[in-house]
């Protein structure tokens, strides 16, 4: 699993969301909702310090992460995380991860 945050939506985070040193930016599965892969959930975030990341990523000081009590909704998949200038708000991308998969 790779997870994968573009500049645009780095700069939305870091304008809109207040991030303390200690605590990051968790993507995780909620009932609910639609995504291109998952029928009924959607994506969430939350602020709040890692605690078992499966997969992190640090830019500018910000820490964007996914537990690993996450790993069922984003198992065999790839995440990227962009901007959506027209509604202004972060677009999450799945991308098929066969490696993933094999693990």
């Amino acid at each position: 699993m790779k997870l994968t945050i573009t500049p645009n939506a780095q700069q939305w985070f870091k304008n809109e969301i207040a991030v303390s040193s200690d605590s990051g930016i968790r993507f995780y599965g909620k009932i609910y909702g639609k995504t291109d892969v998952h029928e009924g959930f959607s994506i969430a975030m939350s602020v709040e310090a890692p605690d078992q990341p499966l997969v992190k990523e640090v830019i500018d000081g910000i820490t964007y992460f996914i537990e690993e009590t996450d790993d069922w909704f984003f198992k065999g998949y790839d995440l990227l995380v962009d901007y959506d200038e027209e509604k202004d708000e972060p677009e999450y991308k799945f991308a098929k991860n066969e490696e993933d998969l094999k693990q």
